[in-house]
């Protein structure tokens, strides 16, 4: 039977406890989901700062529509280049340490464009002595580019350094030319910090030719001085030689609550992408009312208000985690992760929890590494105290009933790893 590999591969899939299934969700309003007709306080979304649903965004999406229409119609080199998407490059550009800015339909899509343009483009007889060095964690955005540059290449291009070990990175940047090293503000998964300031020593000791790479999806809107993420922590801001960050990707899907994303960096790069990137050339511009919206969200999110409402949550959440006895990570950001160490106890937990009005969902490989399934749990400025109440009262809970009802692992026996 042709392609009989599908349906070997998913039934693999559900014997191994990895299956993916999407979920339809009816709606969604104030961290609260309807899904098959019941609803559940939100502890899987993204929405950082609960800016998706703020009225002035709304607004300004609105009058983007009647102003655009519903779509940009072109790529961006053709006629879809409107004043909506240059006035959001120019207000990135105006509050963090970077020339130029270009704009990209998904942080998937940046990132794929940028392996591409710098590795893969034919133009330059430099091309064999290019190589990138990233964090073992890096997320699939990247690294799936990444890994397919290594088998396009006669010799490996790509490398990764162990999580946030500086000694390693160390190790791989001898005599390397035309390096990039990318790390990410925060984590995906595990909701903790790359060590830019390490990284940015360490190159600065190094006789490598390197570029420093950061991935902020996950830190736009909630670090740095006016919420613009990883390039203004005050460690990293510009010094006589530029910002220390040479190349920025930042979302808005994100706590800025819209769609698309960003490559921050010098007008060098941003003119060399805009010529020889394949995804942006051609791929159709994202709306001008999304990048009108995305902007009048920035400058809400600059604002503090829901940036210091999400970090009193996330506050909130490991006092009482830690009163509670519950496991979690010593990370201070949005993403609180419990690690479980097998996918049929990380799934059974979720339903349990969903059972008590609770949506926090299972993570399990290959998202995360085999034997760290875990459950993600996110915080918003949405939720109320008692909504982070009730959730530590269901993790206490749901811990209690797998203890008695089976299930024995590393978790539930001797604690997180």
């Amino acid at each position: 039977m042709p392609f009989n590999f599908l349906k070997i591969e998913l039934e693999q899939r559900v014997a191994d406890s990895l299956l993916r299934k999407r979920v339809e969700i009816g709606n969604n309003s104030q961290a609260i989901i309807e899904v098959d007709a019941k609803h559940y306080i939100n502890f899987s979304s993204n929405d950082y700062l609960g800016l998706s649903q703020h009225p002035d965004v709304l607004q300004s999406f609105a009058e983007g529509l009647s102003l655009y229409g519903a779509s940009s119609s072109a790529s961006s080199v053709v006629t879809g280049y409107s004043r909506e998407h240059k006035l959001l490059e120019s207000d990135i550009c105006e509050h963090t340490p970077f020339d130029n800015a270009l704009l990209f339909s998904s942080g998937f899509a940046a990132n794929q464009a940028l392996c591409q343009v710098l590795f893969q483009t034919a133009t330059s007889s430099t091309q064999a002595s290019r190589y990138i060095v990233a964090d073992k964690l890096m997320h699939a955005s990247f690294t799936d580019s990444a890994v397919q540059l290594n088998n396009d290449s006669k010799k490996p291009v790509f490398s990764r350094f162990k999580h946030n070990d500086l000694q390693h990175l160390q190790s791989k940047l001898t005599s390397k030319t035309d390096t990039l090293v990318v790390t990410e503000g925060i984590f995906s998964m595990d909701g903790d910090r790359g060590d830019i300031p390490g990284i940015v020593n360490a190159l600065e000791n190094t006789t490598s030719d390197a570029w420093l790479m950061v991935d902020d999806a996950h830190a736009i809107g909630c670090i740095g001085e006016n919420g613009m993420g990883s390039s203004v922590v005050p460690l990293q801001k510009s010094t006589a030689n530029g910002p220390k960050i040479n190349v920025l990707m930042g979302t808005f899907g994100k706590a800025i609550g819209t769609q698309g994303a960003f490559i921050a960096g010098s007008n060098e790069l941003v003119e060399y992408m805009v010529n020889f990137s394949k995804h942006y050339i051609y791929s159709t511009a994202m709306p001008a009312a999304q990048a009108r919206a995305t902007r009048t969200s920035l400058q809400i999110m600059r604002k503090g208000i829901e940036r210091e409402a999400l970090h009193k949550n996330i506050a909130v959440f490991k006092t009482l985690a830690t009163q509670a006895g519950l496991p979690i990570l010593d990370v201070d950001g949005p993403i609180q992760p419990i690690i479980i160490g097998d996918p049929i106890t990380a799934l059974a937990m979720s339903t349990h929890l969903r059972s008590l009005g609770i949506w926090v969902n299972a993570i399990r490989s290959p998202t995360v590494p085999k034997h760290s399934d875990r459950l993600r749990i996110t915080l918003s400025a949405l939720h109320q105290v008692k909504d982070i109440q009730a959730l530590v009262d269901a993790l206490s809970i749901t811990m209690g009933c797998l203890k008695t009802s089976g299930y024995h692992n590393t978790f539930l026996t001797n604690g997180a790893s």
